[in-house]
């Protein structure tokens, strides 16, 4: 995208005099055709009215065509693919046991936030960080001890709301705190800054007993009841978990569209020229760490009312690389690739154990992630979209070897003609 596209996009009215520039446009088209048809009509009347009608509505649809897919409201940019989705993801518990809907459905979803913070980091704005699963696993800790939890003496009992408010403005500002140190570094640099981060809150969480009760941290961490429903239930809080994780999906997929994801995504691109063009890049880079750190903060919260619990175990190195694996699996570059990719692997979590040993079931799980890697950069998504390529392409393929056929259904082999032979213009039937 050249530097004229970037200052276009960067505009602060650039979505609304893009509508205003369409609208009048087509209502200029709109105003002549109607003015060149009433001239010839010989007067009013319910045919007129209709046309005058038709003619509005594909206005306001050429209208919403002519705007970039980025600027049309919400609603226009929707598919019957959306509304499938979300069909089945509202009837997943009506048709699923409850093992289904609790273990696999809303694991998947808590964890698949996490994930997303990860692949906006790391697909939008260029940033791989393995300090997500930390940012969790501290606003997990935080709602425990600002909370109510199994260990009286250290928690608080503070009321549920005040709990979770003040546990995700410490992991905003812990996760800015993160993005300053790391974004003067880029590449294998910025993974081991993160990656030392999450280290070193591990070996706290275990060695302080003050605050972190050690290596039994904190158990019977549950969701408020709230409006009379228990949330800890499995198809409560399956519901919760799905709000929150469209909640989070759609705030991101808006976000990207913002003149702030625009140049997120330019930064990533090109950092240099978007200095040039006056962006502050580090100031960029940092409050990208801030957002993924509200969105992790969320699955944090989530994961620990799901588990009841919050200990070291949930902020290991093993649980940091967990995180990555589960973006690396969807895609990267796609926020729904981040729920895909923890769905395949809360299955493999769950199953691989009746495909191999206990002790080796990790061993699967790797031995699937290293070959998504290796065939598909991009995660499941791509290797989806190489499918869908290839089949159209075959489809194109088939469409232009076929015959061609004259108006009335006849191929120049029925007509008497060689294969080489020029079949000459078709004969348009009077």
């Amino acid at each position: 995208m050249s530097a004229a596209q970037w200052r276009k996009a960067m505009n602060s009215g650039a979505g609304r005099q893009a509508w205003t520039r369409a609208a009048s446009r087509v209502g200029s088209t709109a105003g002549s055709t109607d003015a060149g048809s009433t001239a010839g009509a010989t007067g009013p009347g319910p045919t007129a009215e209709s046309t005058a009608a038709n003619r509005a509505a594909a206005s306001q649809h050429a209208g919403l065509e002519a705007l970039p897919r980025g600027l049309r409201p919400f609603w226009a940019r929707w598919s019957a693919r959306h509304l499938l989705v979300l069909i089945g993801l509202l009837v997943y518990p009506a048709v699923a046991s409850s093992f289904f809907t609790y273990q696999i459905g809303a694991q998947s979803l808590a964890l698949g936030l996490v994930a997303l913070s990860l692949t906006f980091l790391g697909g939008s704005g260029g940033m791989v960080s393995l300090s997500q699963g930390t940012v969790a696993g501290l606003a997990g800790y935080l709602v425990a001890i600002f909370g109510t939890s199994a260990v009286s003496q250290i928690s608080l009992n503070w009321p549920w709301w005040l709990a979770i408010l003040v546990a995700l403005s410490v992991s905003v500002a812990f996760a800015a705190f993160i993005g300053w140190l790391s974004v003067r570094t880029e590449g294998i640099y910025t993974i081991m800054i993160t990656l030392a981060i999450g280290v070193a809150f591990f070996y706290l969480a275990q060695q302080n007993y003050t605050v972190f009760n050690g290596f039994q941290g904190l158990s019977q961490v549950h969701p408020p009841t709230l409006f009379g429903v228990d949330w800890q239930r499995p198809i409560p809080f399956y519901y919760l978990t799905l709000f929150w994780a469209l909640a989070g999906y759609g705030f991101v997929k808006s976000l990207l569209r913002a003149p702030f994801g625009i140049a997120l995504q330019g930064i990533r691109d090109n950092p240099r020229r978007m200095n040039a063009l006056g962006f502050s890049v580090n100031a960029h880079r940092i409050a990208a760490h801030a957002v993924a750190g509200l969105v992790a903060g969320v699955g944090g919260i989530l994961l620990t009312w799901y588990s009841t619990l919050i200990s070291p175990g949930s902020v290991g190195t093993g649980a940091l690389i967990n995180v990555l694996i589960v973006a690396v699996l969807g895609g990267m570059r796609h926020p729904i690739g981040a729920f895909i990719g923890a769905v395949v692997f809360v299955l493999l979590q769950n199953f691989a154990v009746d495909i191999v040993d206990r002790e080796r079931f990790n061993l699967l799980i790797g031995g699937v992630f290293l070959a998504i890697v290796l065939f598909s950069p991009d995660g499941l998504l791509g290797l989806w979209e190489r499918a869908r390529q290839r089949f159209l392409r075959s489809g194109a393929a088939a469409a232009t070897s076929s015959p061609a056929r004259d108006p009335r259904g006849n191929t120049g082999a029925s007509r008497g003609l060689q294969p080489g032979q020029n079949q000459g213009p078709l004969r348009q039937p009077h």
